[in-house]
């Protein structure tokens, strides 16, 4: 009884890490025959579980969604970080799931073996959390999102500039991204017939969701440094470039992923992309990077560094 007891828990298990498996392959995970493998199913059938199956050539079983959520098997590692994005998200920019958080993570800690429990709460004492003054979302707005870019449904909504305006914008929405601070959407928006990017504490869904589309071809094959480069460079009326004579790990030190781009060129230098609406403002923040460095464009960058500087001289010597 203990074996079969242990076996539905390994198949139960299986079923959770991957999509689909052939009958013959959860037999050889198993160590059991084919025919154990259907008798457990039923089993698992009986205990509630939808468990569901296909014949022939492309056939398998497959985990389903059921009317309750079933038990979860994790392993050490999945355990850990299940724990850790739990903290995580009780202090984090979604608004609204603090409490909920703290619930879930006190269920799991409770049955946590002691090994892991203690690699928790070693994390726990030795982290320290910023507060957050960024702007949260809540997570019925990511829900929606999410679920259109998984089901490519159309999304409309109400989205507020940076001035206040609101307008009704109609996307084909493709990834959520998020930054540590905020989250974007990227989608193709319909109305301009071209990608967007867009700040989603300022978007506001309308229900339902539009009809299906086929997904485009993405701007970029990384979405994630196409994000970057969009709201650290796009947006601005001014960019420029700046060759660190630093190595990118280096200059990751200095320069925050909300601020600007970072590319390799080699051991010793990268490529700095950045952007601001008045080349003033740009000029006083590269001032202030804590390495080497050399404009690469636009030219009208250095003549404003070199007024900054003159001014400076000119201050530290009347003082």
């Amino acid at each position: 009884m203990l074996e079969t007891s242990a076996r539905l828990l390994r198949l139960l298990s299986l079923l959770q890490t991957r999509r689909e498996w052939s009958g013959g392959d959860l037999a050889d995970r198993l160590n059991v025959t084919d025919r154990t493998v259907r008798r457990d199913v039923d089993k698992l059938r009986s205990l509630g579980y939808p468990v569901h199956s296909a014949t022939g050539v492309t056939g398998g079983y497959r985990l389903g969604a059921g009317a309750a959520l079933p038990p979860l098997l994790l392993d050490d590692e999945e355990a850990v970080a299940v724990a850790v994005g739990l903290r995580t998200a009780a202090g984090g920019t979604v608004s609204g799931i603090e409490e909920t958080s703290v619930r879930a993570l006190a269920k799991l800690e409770q049955v946590l073996p002691s090994r892991l429990r203690h690699r928790v709460a070693a994390l726990q004492a030795a982290t320290v959390a910023l507060p957050g003054n960024g702007p949260t979302v809540t997570p019925e707005v990511l829900h929606v999102i999410a679920g259109a870019c998984r089901d490519q449904r159309r999304l409309r909504f109400d989205y507020r500039s940076h001035d206040g305006h609101t307008a009704t914008r109609d996307i084909e929405p493709l990834k959520l991204v998020h930054t540590g601070r905020r989250w974007y959407l990227v989608g193709y928006d319909l109305d301009r017939d071209d990608w967007r990017t867009f700040r989603v504490d300022r978007v506001q869904p309308k229900t339902p969701a539009g009809p299906r589309f086929t997904q485009r071809t993405p701007p970029d094959e990384d979405i994630a440094r196409y994000t970057a480069f969009g709201v650290t460079n796009r947006v601005y009326r001014h960019q420029a470039v700046l060759r660190l004579h630093v190595p990118a790990h280096q200059a990751a030190d200095y320069v925050a992923s909300q601020s600007g781009v970072l590319e390799p060129v080699d051991e010793q230098t990268c490529l700095l992309r950045i952007g601001a609406n008045s080349l003033d403002d740009l000029a006083v923040w590269v001032w202030f990077i804590g390495c080497e460095f050399e404009v690469v464009q636009p030219p009208e960058l250095v003549t404003r560094l070199r007024a900054l500087a003159q001014r400076i001289t000119r201050t530290c010597d009347r003082s």
